[in-house]
């Protein structure tokens, strides 16, 4: 399949240097598209090669990755979330957006639209509904890890040449196809000085954040959307394999949204735009154009 070509352009975001790319006309229905951890916005490639309607396409690579700036030190994660607010000012000062978020981009994406629902008309949240809940007992062990990690430097995994870390890819993922691992490989990665190639990810997103996950605080704002939302979970994906045998659960968290519709993706694992993007493509346009 024909790759549709993307642009970038250097955005200044909250003294940040960020790196938007585009897929589509300037004049067409603008959709913004957030990628997961450890990940960049080129991962929406295969999704964009397979949409049939004429889009917008905005996916900026979060602070830290890709072609972003990189802080070189701890992240802060409601960083992102008013990060997003400003990219949408940006782009959509006068009207409210639609989202597509993948894994972390679907987290922020989700308590995003709950803090302001005025400035979210659609969204898709893929394959994320939450992380597992933690305990009061885990908060000394994970302050503690933390400030035990700030004394050394995190380092990323290198690979001799791109077509080692897309082997890689191909192992870590059965579903990935040699022609996709080879294309991720040389979009989502960076070639250091010495020749070695890693993901271009900041290794400082590694460090587990200090303070322990509070699944009611994300609950409470998902409580909040007034947006339609569109859950998009693979059969195989992280969805089912935290919430899967807990079918109580995961309908808690589903009741969570006044307006909402689940779509299974098969055979599937949790990156979804890699493994089935044809499925992925049709459930979001179906989606977006029945609202």
């Amino acid at each position: 399949m024909p790759r549709l070509q993307s642009r970038c352009e250097r955005l200044p975001v909250r003294g940040l240097a960020y790196n938007v790319r585009h897929w589509g006309p300037a004049d067409a229905p603008v959709v913004f598209l957030l990628h997961g951890w450890m990940d960049t916005s080129a991962t929406f490639q295969f999704v964009v090669d397979a949409l049939v309607g004429r889009w917008h396409l905005i996916a900026p690579d979060w602070r830290g990755y890709g072609d972003s700036d990189w802080l070189d030190q701890a992240y802060w994660f409601p960083d992102f979330h008013a990060d997003l607010d400003a990219l949408l000012a940006h782009y959509s000062p006068q009207r409210p957006a639609q989202i597509v978020g993948h894994s972390m981009g679907a987290s922020i994406a989700g308590s995003y639209a709950g803090v302001r629902p005025d400035r979210v008309t659609r969204l898709v949240m893929m394959d994320f509904l939450g992380l597992a809940p933690s305990v009061a007992d885990e908060a000394p062990d994970r302050l503690g890890q933390w400030l035990q990690d700030l004394g050394g430097r995190p380092a990323l995994r290198r690979y001799p040449d791109q077509a080692a870390l897309a082997r890689r890819l191909c192992h870590a993922n059965a579903r990935l196809s040699p022609e996709r691992a080879d294309f991720l490989s040389r979009t989502v990665s960076r070639t250091l000085a010495d020749g070695s190639v890693t993901m271009a990810c900041d290794p400082w997103h590694r460090v587990p954040a200090p303070l322990r996950y509070h699944t009611e605080d994300v609950l409470a704002c998902w409580r909040r959307i007034q947006a339609p939302v569109l859950q998009l979970i693979a059969d195989h994906g992280y969805v089912m394999a935290r919430f899967g045998g807990e079918s109580s659960e995961l309908s808690r968290r589903l009741a969570c949204f006044a307006d909402h519709r689940s779509v299974t993706v098969t055979d599937c694992g949790h990156n979804l735009q890699h493994d089935q993007p044809e499925q992925v493509a049709a459930a979001i346009e179906s989606f977006l154009l029945a609202h």
